[in-house]
């Protein structure tokens, strides 16, 4: 069976670093961008399965990414799952809106718990 593909957008490198090592020990091939304007790029090379998204990021914001993501009809199918530090309802409830399928809080979730729900997402079949 083929590796589940990640693409980790995330600033923090530190955070994007831990997050890349845990889902490569548990089996999936990851990659890592650090802004979003890369992330669209990174979505249409590297395929992903699923995409963890920050939404404080350099030159484009997550929650721009997010609606470009879901604006394009091939990629709209890709399930995201926001990790921020926006911890407000308004920013949980847009983002939902728009088609994340989840969103974490980074200070409220240990990475296990980010890391455990994304492998259930992505064993999903779409």
């Amino acid at each position: 069976m083929a590796k589940s593909k990640i693409l980790i957008v995330e600033d923090e490198k530190v955070l994007s670093s831990a997050l890349s090592i845990k889902f490569e020990n548990e089996g999936f091939d990851v990659k890592v961008v650090e802004s979003g304007d890369l992330a669209m790029s990174a979505v249409q090379t590297f395929k992903p399965g699923i995409i963890l998204l920050d939404l404080l990021l350099p030159k484009k914001t997550g929650k721009e990414v997010l609606k470009e993501l879901k604006a394009d009809p091939e990629l709209k199918p890709i399930p995201v799952v926001i990790l921020s530090n926006l911890d407000s309802d308004d920013d949980i409830k847009v983002c939902l809106a728009l088609g994340a399928v989840d969103y974490f809080v980074k200070a409220s979730h240990p990475i296990k718990e980010i890391i455990e729900k994304v492998k259930n997402i992505a064993s999903q079949p779409r």
